[in-house]
């Protein structure tokens, strides 16, 4: 069984020491407990980041998106060019971009680093977000807008001769690229919670993302996609994301994970928007936050605290405990049939190193699950 793990980019450093300046944005350095520190754009750290995620093991880094960070193209670029293997998984979101121009952005990206590029749809969830680059349509739109998009988009990478289309946002006339991608393709990862996500999730995703809810959760949406998938004869492959808080003892890493919380606090206090974003009209965020609600801690170690802090605007439920504990819970999920994980931490270039027994142990023991099937 091929299990791919997934780190995640940035281009900022942090510190864990006090600031004055705690509110200080710092999107760009992917981390809420962290305080940012230097340029928004720092080469050589994001360099260093890649390249950590790389000697652990990591197959891919994802390239996050939002109105503030900085372009994800030429980001991916760089993480590109300064490691060897590492692939990046960056975000898209429809609306900004034609789809013909964007089939062929990725796919010449891809030319210059075969293999090792794939996109991640984000439609969108918060519209105070959206109306900072001026989309002001409603999330129905956007998932229906993003249909439309896909579908050009998919033509643009595969027609060998000149094609048409006029659907309800896109229409060109014409419309062939001369870059296609390499063999393998650019493999498809969309996310989102919502009935239209997942409806045009199953239509159009190669894998469909989840954040880190309970087990019963993902197990209820992998039916929920599988079904949308199979009117369009498609078999999409499943992602959960989490972030692991690791130490040598099970008690050092909830002493960690405390820790962890009240900076978290401390920068944030109750305002529940990290990052000026603001889950409440994201189906997604929702159930990270109803799962919270009912209690801390699920499963055997899902940490549900910090998305109770964040308002789960984003990846924020952890799994606690040794890497062995650690490692059993990411295939706890396996066993459900998620063949990717994408794990980050809080401290994101010392997390990356720290991951590398973890993802030895998930990938050995997904090998001794499979034997014994």
């Amino acid at each position: 069984m091929t299990i791919k793990l997934i780190g995640i980019t940035a281009t900022q450093e942090t510190s864990n020491a006090p600031s004055e300046h705690n509110r200080v944005d710092g999107i760009s350095a992917q981390t809420e407990a962290g305080v940012p520190v230097g340029p928004t754009v720092n080469p050589a750290y994001a360099a260093r980041l890649a390249q950590a995620h790389e000697a652990a093991g990591f197959d891919r880094v994802l390239i996050a998106h939002s109105s503030a960070t900085p372009d994800g193209f030429l980001v991916a670029s760089h993480v590109l060019q300064s490691t060897e293997r590492l692939g990046v998984l960056l975000a898209h979101r429809p609306g900004f971009l034609a789809p013909t121009l964007a089939a062929r952005a990725y796919a010449t990206l891809d030319a210059f680093h075969p293999g090792r590029v794939a996109m991640h749809v984000i439609t969108g969830g918060d519209d105070v977000d959206q109306a900072r680059d001026g989309d002001f349509s409603d999330k129905t739109t956007r998932y229906r807008r993003t249909d439309d998009f896909l579908t050009v988009l998919r033509r643009e990478w595969e027609s060998s001769e000149p094609f048409d289309h006029e659907g309800e946002f896109y229409r060109v006339k014409g419309a062939w690229s001369a870059v296609r991608p390499t063999p393998g393709g650019i493999p498809i990862y969309f996310g989102g919670a919502s009935d239209d996500a997942i409806r045009v999730g199953g239509k159009h995703a190669d894998a469909y993302a989840f954040w880190g809810e309970p087990l019963e959760g993902i197990r209820e949406r992998i039916d929920q996609v599988r079904a949308a998938a199979a009117p369009y004869g498609r078999d999409p492959r499943f992602s959960v994301s989490l972030r692991p808080i690791v130490a040598d003892t099970e008690a050092e890493a909830w002493a960690r994970a405390e820790q962890i919380l009240a900076a978290t606090q401390e920068r944030w206090g109750t305002t529940r928007r990290t990052f000026g974003l603001d889950g409440r009209n994201a189906v997604g965020s929702q159930r990270l936050l109803d799962a919270a609600d009912k209690g801390d801690v699920h499963d055997k170690r899902l940490w549900t605290a910090l998305a109770k802090v964040t308002g789960a605007t984003g990846n924020s439920t952890a799994l606690v405990g040794t890497q062995e504990q650690v490692a059993d819970a990411l295939l706890d999920y396996v066993a459900l049939g998620v063949t990717t994980l994408l794990i980050r931490g809080f401290d994101p270039l010392a997390d990356a190193t720290s991951y590398a027994p973890v993802i030895d142990l998930v990938r050995n023991g997904a090998d001794r699950r499979l034997a014994l099937a």
